[in-house]
């Protein structure tokens, strides 16, 4: 009988670095020779981007699929960032986990909030730069959006940041390589809780059980 999978769910302010992250995240666990985590792949109605695939980075859906889907409650969660809308499929979710999948999902604060609604025994993990400044900085010294989207994203960013206290773990993106160990280090824990290894531990005693 497969164990039931993990949800590690990667929210963070605009800027923060959580994309890069769980993608090295994802590398590491699969070079540490551990369990390898499942990518969930979300719907979004925004345009693809240079280099991206839909069904690998999104789904990509025009606005009258995405209303669809959501009037016909297809969404654990949805949220509008940034003029578009993003959403991810329950069924996805309840499929990883009965199939014993650790999905690592990476997801705004918006959809963060309501997944902790629902599922209460997911990982929620939330990125910080290591300053305000910091992040300032990033944003707007990356260069890939006009002045006035970059002013968006930091008045956006100083709310999310206040969200922090009902994450279960924070992750400070100061060095990159320390962050990505933290983040493993999360990883490893969570795999290693009581009611998750439960079945293992009863296994060992019905031997002890059957050496007497």
């Amino acid at each position: 009988m497969n164990q039931r999978g993990l949800l590690f769910v990667v929210a963070a302010p605009s800027g923060a670095g959580k994309t890069t992250l769980c993608k090295a995240l994802m590398e590491s666990i699969i070079k540490q020779g551990e369990k390898e985590l499942s990518w969930s792949v979300s719907y979004t109605t925004r345009r693809p981007r240079e280099g991206e695939a839909d069904g690998r980075d999104y789904h990509f859906v025009d606005d009258k699929t995405f209303e669809s889907m959501s009037a016909g409650g297809e969404f654990a969660e949805w949220a509008a960032v940034h003029g578009r809308r993003y959403g991810t499929s329950k069924s996805s979710l309840d499929q990883a986990a009965a199939s014993g999948l650790d999905l690592l999902m990476e997801i705004d604060i918006q959809g963060a909030r309501q997944l902790r609604e629902k599922y209460k025994d997911a990982c929620f993990i939330f990125i910080l730069p290591p300053s305000w400044d910091a992040l300032v900085r990033r944003l707007r010294g990356r260069g890939t959006e006009p002045p006035e989207e970059v002013e968006k994203r930091l008045l956006r960013a100083r709310q999310e940041i206040l969200e922090w206290p009902w994450f279960d773990y924070i992750i400070i993106n100061d060095d990159f390589d320390k962050a990505v160990e933290r983040l493993c280090a999360v990883v490893t824990c969570m795999r290693s809780g009581k009611e998750l290894m439960e079945p293992v531990v009863e296994t060992i005693l019905r031997g002890l059980q059957e050496e007497r």
